[in-house]
C-alpha cells in the first residue's frame, strides 16, 4: 500500500494534514501525482508546480515542501509538505 502524508504549516505549526492511500498498481510517480492532487482537492488548493529544487529534495528524502513560489494562487500558509510514509 502506498501512503502519502500532506501537511500545511504556518508559523512552524501544522495547521492541517491528511493521509492519502493508494492501492492501485500504477507507477510510483503516478501514485505521487494522484495523491498530491487528492490532497490539494481536500485542502481546496490549486496544484503546485514542481520546481527543480522541489524535485531534487523529493528524490533525496521522499519529502518535499511547496512554498508560495510553487503556487500560482496566493496561499494563506507558509508551505505545504508532502512525505511518503509507506510504499
Amino acid at each position: 500500500m502506498f501512503r502519502l502524508w500532506a501537511k500545511e504549516f504556518k508559523d512552524n505549526r501544522m495547521i492541517r494534514d491528511t493521509v492519502v492511500c493508494d492501492e492501485t498498481s500504477d507507477t510510483r510517480t503516478h501514485k505521487i501525482f494522484c495523491a498530491l492532487e487528492k490532497a490539494c482537492y481536500e485542502f481546496d488548493l490549486s496544484k503546485p508546480i514542481w520546481l527543480n529544487a522541489t524535485v531534487s529534495e523529493f528524490k533525496l528524502h521522499s519529502k518535499a515542501r511547496f512554498y508560495q513560489d510553487n503556487f500560482v494562487d496566493s496561499i494563506d500558509f507558509d508551505y505545504l509538505e508532502i512525505q511518503i510514509i509507506e510504499e
